[in-house]
């Protein structure tokens, strides 16, 4: 079992799928052994900087409500211990353990890139879902600002969007939020796993304490803007005890809309996952690992339209009727968040060299 890091998810640099080296500590036969402090040792955070050259994605999904998203960075610092986009930096060679959140890169010319591509004749206008792979107002957000940058080219073109996050840094653009709220132009989602401030601190090391973001939830509804509430993941014998408290709590702070996503353990995830069981919760590891596989027909993870978010089996039948009574108990179901306006946006003019007159 490996040593706890302060601050981070990960235990370690487990290499990527597509590694073709790995580097493992070897005795070079001086006096000093090597320890698995010589491999990970109070890493830092670098932010990198890269050049996109598109930057909304499209997907055909039935098993999430958008058909476009956009991502300014990859990798995430709240190195959030399940997070289901790990394996993305395999293809950037890197580990998804330690390197996900410590080595971030920031699409620095996605405002540009997304002001161009909503400048095409042909865009077909459809809410976009910001920093679903990863979040996009994570630490590095605080100095760079390109989510804000972002949702201004979006403000200027009233281009309908949605956003999901584990940060209460989102507070900080209220004042880009809230009118474009009143135009039915912004939702606001907040994943909220769990009201344990020490779980919190193990399960998303980084990413703003429970409580922080259910007064960011008061906060953003007493600004007019629409909030929900994800209960994501679920897992189970961790924090799965905890629904109808999460969706409660966020009720009373003002979240109209709720959701919930069992865990997902794609790729490196499914052992990256095993290793912070075994570091964090050993007494109970074999039990979830046990209860995640009988979700899932006998394995980690199934990645199967219509059974990857919700699981199969007697517990996924469970927990969906647990998430029915409660959504109906609190009011959820007659508090749906309003349905975006596609109908106001305005394509961005190209700069003319003559300026504006008017």
């Amino acid at each position: 079992m490996n040593e706890r890091i302060k601050g981070r998810g990960s235990t370690g640099y487990l290499p990527g799928r597509f590694a073709v080296t790995v580097a493992e500590p070897e005795h070079d036969g001086w006096d000093r052994v090597p320890t698995d402090e010589d491999i990970v040792s109070d890493p830092r955070t670098c932010v990198h900087e890269e050049a996109a050259r598109s930057i909304i994605s499209r997907n055909q999904s039935p098993d999430i409500p958008f058909s476009q998203s956009l991502n300014p960075y990859r990798g995430c610092e709240h190195g959030c211990s399940y997070c289901f986009a790990r394996p993305s930096h395999a293809y950037l060679d890197l580990s998804p353990g330690l390197d996900f959140e410590t080595r971030i890169f920031a699409k620095t010319n996605a405002p540009e890139v997304l002001r161009r591509e909503l400048s095409r004749p042909g865009y077909q206008v459809s809410p976009i879902s910001l920093g679903i792979n990863t979040d996009a107002y994570q630490p590095a957000e605080r100095r760079l600002q390109l989510t804000r940058r972002i949702i201004e080219v979006l403000a200027e073109t009233r281009h309908p969007f949605s956003l999901i996050t584990k940060n209460a840094l989102v507070e900080r653009d209220l004042d880009l939020l809230a009118p474009l709220a009143r135009q039915n132009l912004v939702q606001v989602y907040f994943s909220i796993t769990t009201l344990d401030n020490g779980l919190s601190a193990r399960l998303e090391p980084r990413a703003s304490a429970p409580h922080s973001r259910l007064r960011a939830v008061q906060r953003l509804h007493a600004a007019g803007v629409s909030v929900g509430v994800m209960f994501a993941p679920v897992i189970p014998w961790v924090n799965d005890s905890e629904l109808e408290a999460v969706l409660e709590a966020a009720r009373d702070a003002g979240a109209q809309s709720a959701g919930y996503v069992l865990l997902r353990l794609p790729h490196e995830v499914a052992p990256l996952f095993r290793d912070w069981l075994q570091t964090h919760l050993p007494d109970r590891a074999a039990h979830v690992m046990s209860t995640v596989q009988q979700l899932r027909g006998g394995k980690d993870y199934d990645a199967t339209f219509g059974k990857r978010m919700r699981g199969q089996g007697v517990y996924a039948e469970l927990l969906a009727r647990r998430f029915a009574l409660a959504r109906k108990r609190l009011g959820y179901a007659e508090r749906r968040l309003p349905e975006l306006d596609c109908s106001r946006f305005v394509a961005p003019r190209k700069p003319s060299p003559q300026g504006e007159l008017f």
